[in-house]
Parts: structure tokens; sequence; C-alpha cells
């Protein structure tokens, strides 16, 4: 259970923060930058939110869990599987929930029109903050696939795929709040030479 008495602590001032397991580690170090990034990536998505709470029901229960899930990948980045025994079991992203995304995806996507262009993130407030979220979240999972080809660290594989559904969840909200593609603005190539 997680109980928050005190915000500051100060052990934070010498550029460290304390992982899950209590090891000390840089505020840059690959694996905080990881779950830092899926922490900012959570943010943007609560700002699309902002814009789907009433003219989008169903797509905002959603975003709801996978804000849920964020938390749930945080967790699990900031808990490194060292091989170590401890006392309890550490929270991972499991294939259930990337499946639910999948799903989600699948339910959303059936009401678009296939694309023949590339779309430019806009259209609507909605879709303007859902498409920033996508290129968060995959800024966060490109920090995740680099800290999981350093030999010494480990990343659930299950996360990686995790995220990755997640970044193409929130390309298919974003043409569904607008208008279920209808007003997309699509790239047109070369249009300005």
């Amino acid at each position: 259970m997680v109980k928050l008495n005190k915000i500051y602590t100060r052990t934070g001032d010498d550029g460290t923060t304390g992982l899950g397991s209590g090891a000390r580690r840089l505020k840059s170090d690959l694996r905080v930058e990881a779950y830092g990034t899926v922490d900012e990536a959570n943010a943007c998505i609560g700002i699309a939110r902002v814009h789907t709470a009433r003219a989008h029901v169903d797509l905002d229960a959603m975003l709801g869990l996978i804000q849920n899930d964020f938390f749930d990948l945080g967790a699990d980045l900031c808990m490194p599987d060292t091989g170590e025994k401890t006392d309890y079991e550490p929270l991972r992203i499991v294939a259930a929930q990337t499946t639910r995304v999948e799903q989600d995806i699948d339910r959303l996507n059936k009401h678009l029109r296939p694309l023949k262009s590339f779309i430019l993130p806009g259209g609507s407030p909605a879709a303007a903050a859902l498409h920033l979220a996508r290129t968060v979240t995959r800024r966060a999972e490109r920090i995740m696939v680099a800290l999981a080809q350093d030999p010494a660290e480990h990343v659930n594989d299950e996360g990686l795929r995790y995220i990755n559904r997640v970044s193409d969840f929130l390309f298919v909200a974003g043409r569904v709040v607008n208008d279920n593609g209808n007003t997309d603005v699509l790239w047109v190539p070369g249009k300005n030479r």
C-alpha cells in the first residue's frame, strides 16, 4: 500500500532517487528516464481526457484504464528484476493488459475508414492532445528499448509490448475523436515546395 505522508524528503537533493528495491540511481539514469517518461505520457493522457470526458465516454473510460496501467508500468520499471528473492511479488505488466488494449483498438478501429495518407496531429483539441500523448508514449518506448539493450538491466518484455500497443491505441483514438477520421488533417507530401 502506498502511503505518502511527507512530500519532500531531501534524499534526492544529491541528484539521486530511490528505486523500488531501495537502490539509489542518478536521476539521469536510463531506468529513471524510462519511468519518468511513462509518467509524462500519463500526464498527457490526463490532458486529453479533459476533452474526452463528456463527448467520448467509452473512449475516456479506456484512457482511464491506460492511465492506471501506466502507474503499473512505472512500478514495473522502478523495480528491476535482479533475480533476487523479495518479500513480495513486484508489480509487473501482464499479457491481459496488452490484450485489453488490443481489443479496445479493434473496437475503435472498426468504425474508421482505412488511411490512404499519413495524418498530421490535430483536427480537434482532443485529437491534438491524444497525438501528443502518442508521441511521448513512443519516446518512453524508445527509452525502454535502449534500457533493455544494457546486459546489466532487465525490462519486462510484456511492458515493451504493452507500451507499443498503447501508442497504437492513441493513434486510433486521435482519429476517433476527429469524427471517426472524417476531420483528420491529411499530410500532402511536398505541398509547400
